[in-house]
């Protein structure tokens, strides 16, 4: 239950990286897509009061021009100057009336002549522009008055809203476009407001004319943000559920196959998938099987079996080396134990360890587990040092050795004569084996001086009453001049390859 229960956490924390894989390039890619509506809206908005504003202050020039030329006139009898305020009002676009004015009094009107009406320039943004609602004569149709004075003189031109409100609608058909005058505004529909300009919610912006005192102020209704998009980022969203389809598969796969191979091993480790192989080692006299060095395989769900030397130096750079040993020889014990009553003799079992093991004790307590499961005296267990890795001599190391000999755990020096502390190794531990390079049994018949290194090797081994074992024999020649030489132990291709325990056990019975 505990491994299962792990497997759906597992299977739970691969679906909710997948899932944010997946969603996180359409969230950032819906943000940004948001961002750049936001960014286009505020600039449609920037370009449309700036065009209001430069359409206004044309309408404006018009009507100022009516004023300028009226302005003269001002304090002249009505009656002398009625029909040139009527001229005005035909010669000139946008311009619905024109009055004169003397000392803050309407006088004089194209649309009633003479005309008595006490005016305050209090009343008019910056003296110039007043935004009313209507007159006696249109109540609900909203005007614009541009009043000009110099003096006691004084000319008025007046527009109609109708004009104004169609430059609103025309300018800012998807823009919610609005014109201020003092406290006062006008929408495109024409009506005329008091009070507080209503603010657009998107991209608002507010745009002062330079020339004359009023403002035109533009934005966009509630939601046009998301309006927008789904108008014109469709094949865009389209995309960004394709990348997202795409980040999530590429994420469910990344999480199969692990980001270092120190996680893919540690995953391997967790799913058993280290195995025993075992390579036969004979006696160099009888060539009858005395025992196996046993090596560790990969064997991958998808990659099939992987080379012991793509993943063992991983292994021993990340730490993995020793629970992975720990594991071997678990696994060689629960397959050769059964078949122990069947050995001839004490049975030599060679097992690699690194400078990783002979940091604590605790491979003593992995070696008395390994020998328990089986009967005293049917097997003898020699740990190989490899030297990948330099084994320093400290108290921690001497302690070690002690007690795994006191087991009667053997040690060998394993590739014997190809390592730079080969020596040095003879010389600081107590070892009971040679293991000789397969290099140099390859040389044999075929290099003098790599043969004259084999027979030192060999005479020191004697020479130190040291076990001896030639690894790489692959002819019958090398096997002859290695027995002839007292090589006690031999391993090859000659023998037997490397084999999983089923077929190694098999071949056992056989021998």
């Amino acid at each position: 239950m505990p491994l299962n229960a792990k497997t759906r956490r597992k299977r739970g924390k691969r679906l909710v990286v997948t899932l944010l894989s997946g969603l996180l390039p359409v969230l950032l890619g819906g943000v940004i897509l948001y961002m750049q509506a936001e960014r286009t809206l505020q600039q449609s908005t920037e370009l449309t009061a700036e065009e209001a504003v430069r359409q206004f202050e044309l309408i404006l020039d018009n009507t100022a021009q009516a004023a300028r030329e009226l302005l003269p006139l001002a304090g002249q009898p009505c009656n002398d100057v009625k029909l040139a305020l009527r001229e005005q009002v035909t010669r000139r676009p946008f311009v619905r009336s024109t009055n004169l004015v003397w000392d803050n009094n309407i006088y004089c009107s194209s649309l009633f002549g003479d005309y008595q009406e006490k005016i305050s320039a209090g009343d008019y943004s910056k003296g110039q522009l007043l935004l009313m609602k209507g007159n006696p004569v249109t109540p609900d149709t909203a005007l614009l008055v541009y009043r000009l004075s110099e003096g006691k003189q004084g000319a008025m031109s007046t527009l109609d809203g109708y004009h104004l409100s169609n430059v609103l609608r025309m300018i800012g058909r998807k823009t919610v476009l609005l014109l201020q005058v003092g406290p006062n505004w006008l929408s495109a529909d024409g009506a005329f407001h008091e009070g507080v300009l209503m603010a657009s919610p998107v991209a608002p912006i507010e745009l002062t004319s330079s020339r004359y005192a009023f403002e035109v102020a533009a934005g966009f209704p509630k939601g046009e943000t998301w309006r927008y998009m789904s108008s014109e980022y469709p094949p865009l969203f389209s995309l960004l559920i394709f990348f997202g389809m795409v980040s999530g598969a590429i994420g469910h796969v990344l999480q199969k196959r692990s980001s270092s191979p120190s996680h893919e091993m540690q995953r391997a480790l967790e799913s058993a998938e280290f195995v025993p192989y075992f390579q036969p080692v004979v006696h160099g006299d009888t060539k009858t099987w005395s025992g196996a060095e046993v090596l560790m395989r990969w064997n991958h769900p998808k990659e099939g079996l992987v080379r012991p030397d793509l993943f063992i130096p991983f292994a021993e750079h990340s730490g993995l080396i020793v629970p992975m040993t720990r594991s071997l020889m678990r696994q060689t014990a629960a397959l050769l134990a059964p078949a122990a009553s069947s050995f001839d003799g004490p049975f030599h079992i060679g097992i690699n360890i690194t400078a990783s093991h002979c940091k604590d004790l605790d491979l003593v307590e992995d070696c008395r587990e390994f020998l328990s499961a089986f009967a005293p005296g049917a097997i003898n267990l020699v740990l190989e040092l490899t030297e990948r890795e330099l084994i320093e001599p400290t108290a921690i190391t001497h302690q070690l050795f002690e007690q795994l000999h006191a087991l009667g755990v053997m040690i060998a020096i394993d590739d014997f004569g190809t390592g730079h502390s080969s020596l040095g190794y003879l010389r600081q531990f107590n070892v009971d084996f040679l293991k000789i390079d397969q290099s140099f049994v390859a040389m044999i018949g075929v290099d003098a001086l790599s043969r004259h290194i084999l027979d030192s090797i060999i005479e020191l081994s004697a020479k130190l009453d040291l076990g001896i074992v030639a690894e790489g024999v692959e002819t019958e020649a090398q096997s002859d001049y290695l027995a002839a030489h007292g090589v006690n132990f031999l391993q090859g291709y000659l023998f037997g390859r490397p084999m999983p325990g089923a077929e190694f056990i098999n071949a056992l019975r056989h021998h």
